[in-house]
């Protein structure tokens, strides 16, 4: 017998049962297993006007190589792995993908990332799964959790286990230009870096003697103002005794950490510097693995990690070396920003920092995280044609 008591209780439980119904759709799609069943490959060259560090020329060389893997659910997953320099390293990468990892990552689910981690140093360890053999498996990590951040409709930051929907970035905007003398070009990249809501930027020091490395940072501090951090970066121009002279100098200008100042595999050399100096050392951008971080930390010579996509192994591998430095008691930023990157970093609780070029707008000096599916590493069909090979 229908009563009013009984309409009312169909009426609630109608949308409540469709609501479940979709969700169990859903749920079951999501059991199916997806395959790998193909790569697409695109080589670029990505010219820009000519800028410096300490021992590095970049601009006209620069191009990476773009990664599509292709699955039987029909979803795309994207990557891409850039040079600054070495006008041949991307096609040797390029290279590796086609011919010596795509016979082992077709026919694979992407839901297991870490079983595809396994097999890939397997099938290359005779090459070694450093340099440019990571960068390959980097770019493929990368898009196997696209993939899956597309099947699941979802933010890789959130499958990874979200600690913040937002990020502190700082500008890397203190390169050495040309015909700079002035700072006049320093000068205005602060100050537009300033207005774009940055409260924190990175200067390049060492490509000269410590009175130019004095007055880079003292034009930084006082074009900047108060309230804004300065971090040093001399990417490995010192040796361990330049280093320490140097690092105290910086120390006393109030530079917020010193990065790089020596070769990356001198851990020994790390551990010494960070334990004289009371500011953070900062490195790992040339390190290619968990294996790595782990001696630099049980050494002590890193206050602050810094992963880079390219070299690190992508989100599966950051996310064992953000682990490892949280136990370690060391803070990690990334090398490197976009969204790729503050996909991973909005995950890592001991993240402090994302580098980025000074070009997006910020709010009170931090990032939002992505809001699309997936790792937002798609490259846009017009960069691509405009530079493409």
């Amino acid at each position: 017998m229908l009563t009013r008591r009984n309409l009312f209780t169909m009426a609630a439980a109608a949308p409540l049962s469709g609501a479940l119904n979709r969700s169990l759709a859903v749920a079951a799609e999501a059991r199916k297993q997806i395959k790998i069943i193909g790569i697409e490959t695109d080589l670029l060259r990505v010219p820009a006007e000519p800028y410096s560090d300490a021992i590095h020329d970049f601009g006209g060389d620069g191009g990476g190589v773009v990664l599509r893997l292709k699955t039987d659910a029909g979803i795309t997953g994207w990557g891409y792995s850039n040079f600054g320099m070495i006008a041949g390293g991307p096609r040797v990468v390029q290279t590796i993908v086609e011919q010596e990892i795509k016979p082992v990552l077709v026919g694979q689910d992407p839901a297991f990332p870490k079983r595809i981690r396994a097999d890939l140093w397997r099938a290359l360890e005779y090459q070694g799964v450093q340099g440019v053999t990571q960068f390959a498996m980097s770019v493929v990590d990368i898009a196997v959790w696209d993939i899956l951040g597309k099947a699941a409709g979802l933010p890789v930051y959130k499958m990874l286990g979200a600690v913040r929907d937002r990020m502190p970035a700082y500008a890397m905007c203190g390169w050495y230009r040309e015909n700079d003398k002035d700072h006049s070009q320093y000068k205005r990249t602060i100050n537009e870096t300033l207005e774009t809501g940055y409260r924190a930027f990175k200067v390049k020091v060492g490509r000269f003697d410590l009175d130019d490395d004095v007055e880079r940072i003292e034009v930084g501090f006082k074009t900047a103002g108060k309230g804004v951090r300065i971090m040093v970066d001399a990417n490995q121009a010192f040796n361990r005794v330049e280093a320490l002279r140097r690092g105290r100098a910086y120390q006393q200008l109030g530079c917020f950490w010193y990065e790089e100042p020596i070769v990356p595999y001198d851990h020994e050399g790390y551990a010494e510097l960070a334990a004289a100096l009371d500011m953070r050392i900062a490195c790992g951008e040339n390190e290619y693995n968990k294996h790595a971080f782990m001696d630099l930390l049980l050494k002590k010579g890193a206050d602050v990690v810094q992963p880079d996509n390219r070299r690190a192994g992508g989100p599966t591998e950051w996310m064992e070396i953000a682990a490892i430095s949280d136990a370690f008691g060391a803070e990690l930023a990334s090398h490197g920003g976009g969204p790729v990157n503050m996909n991973i970093l909005c995950a890592i609780p001991n993240a402090i920092y994302m580098e980025s070029g000074g070009k997006q707008k910020l709010v009170n000096g931090e990032v939002p995280a992505p809001d699309e599916p997936g790792m937002s590493s798609e490259l846009a069909a017009d960069f691509i044609a405009k530079h493409k090979v």
